[in-house]
């Protein structure tokens, strides 16, 4: 059975400063999805996000930056929802994961928002039945850092195992489309992870 992906969200914040901060591996990952495709995003007013239309495997997908800020993702991403019609499950938010190490990359679909606010806001607005890239961030050690530690630049080692890891994860894209969510998370999981 085919997963139908008809939406794939990026979550970071907008401004430059923020750019190469791990907050925004899903901005990243969207970019170089976009990249990969040959398109550029486009700011939509409406929505307040940036969005543009890739093929995948014969899928035309929206990619979404909302712009509204990582704790008021759920807004943008209802907008677009609701104008186009599209449903919470075909739904896929690529993210900053501070429970998994850099170099690791994980699907999965549904459960909690793990204290990430982007995914709360997402499922305050939306529901929680959507697929999630969890993309590796590592952890600071405490709880009371984690703020400062996803807001700052990456080091150059981290930055590199995940742009490795959304490499992995646009190549396992075709096959969430062609086979559903099962086959590509077994395909992504297994890989050797550096």
């Amino acid at each position: 059975m085919t997963t139908h992906v008809t939406l794939i969200a990026g979550l970071g914040n907008p401004e430059q400063r923020y750019e190469r901060t791990l907050h925004n591996a899903g901005f990243w990952f969207v970019d170089e999805l976009a990249r990969h495709c040959g398109e550029a995003f486009r700011f939509e007013k409406r929505f307040d996000a940036e969005m543009c239309r890739v093929r995948i495997d014969g899928e035309e997908i929206w990619l979404i930056k909302p712009q509204s800020y990582m704790n008021l993702s759920g807004g943008p991403l209802r907008a677009v929802q609701d104008y186009y019609r599209l449903t919470t499950p075909e739904m896929l938010v690529a993210h900053d994961e501070i429970d998994l190490p850099p170099g690791t990359v994980r699907l999965k679909k549904g459960g909690g928002h793990g204290g990430h606010n982007g995914l709360r806001d997402i499922i305050r607005h939306c529901g929680n039945d959507f697929m999630r890239l969890r993309l590796g961030v590592g952890h600071p050690g405490e709880k009371d850092q984690v703020t400062n530690y996803v807001l700052k630049r990456a080091s150059s080692d981290v930055e590199q195992a995940i742009n490795d890891n959304i490499d992995e994860a646009i190549k396992v894209l075709p096959l969430l489309v062609q086979s559903g969510l099962n086959a590509a998370m077994k395909k992504l999981h297994t890989r050797k992870e550096s």
